[in-house]
């Protein structure tokens, strides 16, 4: 039996090598935030045990508990424990840089696209194939995340709340409500094991990480005039106030560029479809909606602003919490409040599967089929979403083009 403490974090690695075997997992990591889980535990549990099965266990759960992608915060993570605050950058950039590359590459050609017949039917068969992932999404964490009749009913009560008062602050005290319910309703009989996480982190510093989280968070909210820093404002509030990671943002990120008018609902849809055919991190659909927003700078500036933006919470809280989540993980009260803040996700999520992904996507009973064909696919058949995304697009061109 291997020792409890990770045996690979003593010797290190250079942050060229890290970046190097984490490029390689964002260009071939495929299926969504479980499946990237699944891929390094592959990678760095089994293959090359950098780190203990329990110890991996730990940082998926803490990355799970905070805000942010929780498979994006994994990988840093696992690039801190091997290389220090640079292992993590080059954890983060490797795995985040394909799939931004490649969304950006399809926002210069959206427009493009979509003004020819085959191009506009290509695009609405990308949105179809978002409902489809997003009703999957809805439905496997409804199952993990919603078993009993109580957090069936948080998630229930979470889902009419945003259908009848959409809005970021809606959202977050809709989260912040789901927690105090779980606190309250979801105690659970079953402790959690010693544990066994420790990465490079001193509390002077992880409370320097936490003050500035909360700093931008507040500043986001501030209204600004049109240009980088409201950008910045907007994506960072998105990327601070998800729980879940993966599909969660999809109604935060709405929030943050359709209602402003700064993306169109169709070209938004069709961006999140695109981001399915691509490997690595969801949260890399921030940098098509930079790319594409009609806020300054745009282009490749404005994807990087978005990028980072989105990004930066979720590391700045893993970093802010990892000296005190050996106190805060073994405490029954947060565990329930765990439990209620989940299945608020699921009701948020839920949501936004009926508006704007459902009612912005189908528009009749052949949609309607399409999306069935593929929902059938991604639960029964257990298939990637990479196909349904190509079978649905190939549907779009047949279909007749939607008024």
């Amino acid at each position: 039996m291997r020792a409890s403490t990770p045996p690979a974090a003593a010797p290190g690695s250079p942050p060229f090598a890290i970046l190097r075997i984490f490029l390689r997992l964002g260009c071939t990591a495929f299926g969504g935030p479980i499946a990237h889980l699944g891929y390094f535990r592959a990678e760095f549990v089994e293959r090359r045990q950098w780190l203990t099965e329990q110890a991996y266990a730990d940082l998926v759960a803490l990355s799970q508990f905070l805000p942010g992608p929780a498979s994006s915060q994994t990988g840093f993570g696992i690039g801190l424990i091997r290389g220090g605050l640079a292992g993590g950058i080059a954890a983060w950039i490797g795995f985040t840089l394909p799939s931004a590359a490649l969304l950006v590459a399809f926002s210069y050609g959206a427009g493009t696209i979509a003004a020819t017949a085959s191009g506009a039917g290509l695009l609405h068969g990308l949105k179809l194939a978002t409902v489809a992932i997003v009703a999957q999404a809805v439905m496997g964490m409804a199952r993990s995340l919603c078993p009993d009749r109580t957090r069936a009913t948080i998630a229930t009560a979470a889902m009419v709340t945003m259908l009848l008062a959409p809005g970021a602050l809606f959202q977050f005290g809709t989260i912040l409500a789901g927690g105090i319910a779980g606190r309250l309703l979801c105690q659970g009989p079953r402790p959690m094991p010693p544990d066994t996480l420790r990465l490079p982190q001193s509390r002077r510093a992880a409370i320097g990480c936490l003050v500035l989280f909360l700093g931008l968070l507040a500043f986001a909210f501030i209204p600004m005039p049109p240009g980088p820093v409201a950008l910045f404002d907007a994506f960072y509030r998105s990327g601070a106030l998800v729980f879940g990671g993966g599909h969660v943002v999809l109604p935060l990120l709405r929030e943050a560029v359709v209602t402003p008018g700064w993306v169109s609902d169709s070209a938004f849809l069709a961006g999140y479809g695109a981001t399915q055919a691509v490997p690595g991190p969801l949260f890399t659909f921030a940098a098509y909606l930079g790319a594409i927003a009609g806020m300054p700078p745009g282009g490749v500036a404005g994807a990087l602003i978005a990028l980072c933006a989105i990004f930066l919470p979720g590391i700045l809280c893993l970093l802010g919490a990892l000296p005190f989540w050996h106190d805060l993980r073994g405490r029954p009260g947060t565990q329930a409040a765990m439990r209620g803040t989940n299945a608020a996700v699921v009701g948020l999520l839920a949501a936004a599967l009926y508006d704007p992904v459902w009612t912005s996507a189908v528009h009749g009973s052949a949609d309607c089929a399409v999306v069935a064909m593929g929902v059938v696919l991604l639960v029964a058949w257990r298939a990637p979403p990479l196909p349904v995304v190509l079978l649905s697009a190939l549907a779009g061109l047949l279909l007749p083009i939607p008024a």
